[in-house]
């Protein structure tokens, strides 16, 4: 399959490759010192990505998923990184599905620790009920209703690891429907 690699603006391709991925074309694109400082690989599927040295100023990578891709030598990769951060500062309200399809409204204080990945799936060191009553659909057995504080069993600060420890929600009602 041929993949292209464009300008965020102007669609100009700045990279092309027959190949089996998209992930497969950008690899290539920097082993061979393409300019993809003003790439678009939103919503890429970089899993695993080599992107060691690439120039990555101005990216537009909104969605793409880099996790465990390798950033190091990358320029401008805690600016990507950065641009890529979706939980604001302070307390925020964040939505979970529970078993039977139950959608819980959690108040994320601004003292939990928190982290996202590279895609919209969030993760909590603690939250506090605000409404909706049931059970975990991951294991079944953590339990949540209204006024009380549900805490992680382990907890891990590697934000690339999108399952890694924390109870797990979203910033949209719309997107924990849709889990």
């Amino acid at each position: 399959m041929l993949f292209e690699i464009k300008h965020r603006f102007s669609d100009a391709i700045l990279f092309t490759l027959e190949c089996g991925s998209l992930k497969l074309c950008v690899e290539a694109a920097v082993k061979a010192h393409a300019d993809l400082s003003d790439a678009n690989l939103s919503g890429a599927n970089l899993i695993g990505a080599y992107l060691s040295g690439a120039d990555l100023s101005d990216a537009y990578l909104i969605g793409a998923n880099l996790s465990g891709a390798n950033l190091s030598g990358a320029q401008n990769a805690e600016l990507v990184i950065a641009r890529t951060r979706i939980l604001p500062e302070g307390d925020l309200i964040g939505w979970k599905k529970l078993r039977g399809g139950v959608i819980a409204k959690l108040l994320i204080p601004a003292e939990a620790k928190r982290s996202h990945a590279f895609g919209r799936k969030c993760r909590a060191e603690y939250v506090i009920v605000i409404e909706g009553s049931g059970v975990s659909d991951y294991n079944g057995k953590t339990a949540y209703a209204p006024g009380e504080i549900v805490r992680c069993d382990s907890w891990n600060d590697n934000f690339a690891v999108e399952c890694g420890g924390g109870i797990h929600f979203y910033i949209t009602r719309e997107e924990a429907k849709a889990h």
